[in-house]
């Protein structure tokens, strides 16, 4: 066995604690990772839901680098656009580029395998059931318990990998940190479209599909079992009113009157009503470290609402940009601890902010004239100059710019492509009144007008 360089003490099992403690064993450390939960990969039945998963450039950079993103991508189903399912009819929008596109993937069976690839690290040892019960960040030490039993182990690091609720993060809230978290009025809540009857997809599965109805929204992502995992979004208010089978129908019928063939009216009435809806929670605090020995990763330093995808992206990427601090600084934990809060605050803090001005889009804006124009206004823009205007959602999620930068460049854009297109707006009126004053305006037929006829018309006049 290698020499170890340091011991270090990783709280939550989930994909961001595991792929850490890849790492992390991988540069020779000893890891020790704590899950409160049993092991996922031999439980019967797994308590608990998650989104579906729209893995993306960050997260699959961060397992690329973890050796592990063939194997993912092989149980992963590609998205290559948003398919809108309207009143009117159904259309679809292209994420990125040709050949860009989300790889929907099961969080269990990511999960699954990251725990696998850890277990074969000499370096790592994975501990289920062990719940935090109580943690010293200056020593560090953390004591868990199991069965009624406690053990309180010491390290030179501790990371807090242990979600939205984090333990970790409560003591150290006790030191100077910055802390607030949102809730937004919709609650979530899982249902399934199965496949067909002759075993196939109910719906064209290589894209996500949307259902924008304003204050609802329903997503669904493919499934290698030829099912779609659907997400309900909606205010709790509105959930309350829904107790019995037929409410559940007439609900979809006045909403989602498509779904409810797909669903079959049966299992929606049943399946509807299995588990509570849940909150969606935004969590920032700063920074992410408590002195130089205990820090947080994912979502315990940074929960997003889950409308850009990006909330167990942002936390693989932690993962990668931890590991390449540990790469920097070697074990010298003292420049990597803070280092990191350094490099990630604004970034997350940011995504939070996108991924709620995202919430509204997906909900009511992809459904409007001016969404569509300006996703034509945008691509076109990124073919002409591809490396200085590039959309704000593709900057996002098919690059690694830092989602701050991003942000702040996407601000810039925006405005000038908003002036843009009224400036042409304003040209485009003046040009027909001009028109309409240097002819009868009343034979002037609006009914036909097209941008190319009335400039045409203008220079005619001129």
């Amino acid at each position: 066995m290698a020499e170890h360089k340091g011991k270090c003490i990783v709280v939550g099992g989930g994909p961001v604690g595991t792929l850490t403690a890849v790492f992390l064993g991988r540069r020779g450390f000893h890891v020790d990772l704590y899950e409160a939960r049993s092991d996922i990969r031999s439980a019967e039945n797994v308590s608990g839901r998650s989104i579906n998963l729209a893995l993306s450039v960050r997260g699959l950079s961060a397992l690329k680098h973890g050796g592990i993103e063939e194997r993912i991508r092989s149980i992963g189903i590609p998205m290559h656009s948003r398919y809108i399912h309207t009143d009117k009819g159904s259309y679809t929008i292209p994420y990125g580029k040709k050949g860009q596109y989300l790889l929907s993937t099961d969080r269990l069976e990511l999960n699954r395998q990251l725990l696998s690839v850890a277990e074969k690290s000499e370096n790592v040892n994975l501990y289920f059931e062990h719940k935090l019960v109580n943690c010293d960040t200056r020593i560090p030490s953390a004591t868990f318990q199991k069965a009624g039993s406690e053990i309180t182990k010491t390290g030179d690091v501790l990371i807090g990998c242990d979600g939205a609720y984090s333990a970790v993060r409560r003591q150290m809230l006790k030191g100077r940190m910055d802390f607030s978290q949102f809730y937004i009025e919709h609650g979530y809540k899982e249902l399934c479209i199965p496949p067909t009857a002759d075993g196939e997809y109910a719906m064209p599965p290589n894209h996500l599909h949307i259902w924008p109805r304003h204050e609802y929204m329903l997503i669904a992502l493919p499934n290698l079992d030829k099912s779609f995992t659907c997400t309900l979004f909606m205010p709790f208010s509105k959930y309350e009113k829904i107790v019995t089978g037929n409410d559940v129908i007439d609900f979809f019928n006045v909403n989602f009157n498509d779904v409810v063939p797909l669903i079959g009216d049966s299992l929606l009435r049943t399946s509807f009503f299995e588990l509570p809806p849940l909150p969606l929670v935004t969590v920032k605090c700063s920074p992410f470290h408590h002195g130089k020995t205990a820090l947080l990763l994912g979502d315990a330093a940074h929960a997003v609402v889950p409308f850009y995808g990006q909330g167990l992206n942002a936390g693989l990427e932690d993962a990668l940009i931890f590991d390449g601090l540990v790469d920097k600084f070697g074990c010298d934990f003292e420049q990597i601890v803070p280092k990191f809060s350094e490099v990630r605050v604004k970034a997350a803090h940011a995504i939070a902010d996108l991924s709620l001005y995202n919430y509204m889009e997906m909900r009511s804006h992809v459904a409007t004239p001016w969404f569509l124009l300006r996703k034509k206004v945008d691509g076109f823009l990124n073919f002409l100059f591809p490396s200085s205007f590039i959309p704000r959602y593709s900057m996002v999620t098919f690059t690694r710019i830092p989602y701050d930068q991003a942000l702040k460049r996407a601000k810039v854009q925006d405005k000038i492509v908003d002036n843009g297109i009224i400036i042409a707006g304003g040209l485009m009126l003046t040009a027909i009144a001009f028109a309409a004053y240097k002819t009868d305006w009343k034979s002037f037929d609006l009914s036909n007008l097209t941008l190319d006829r009335v400039i045409e018309k203008a220079k005619h006049l001129w």
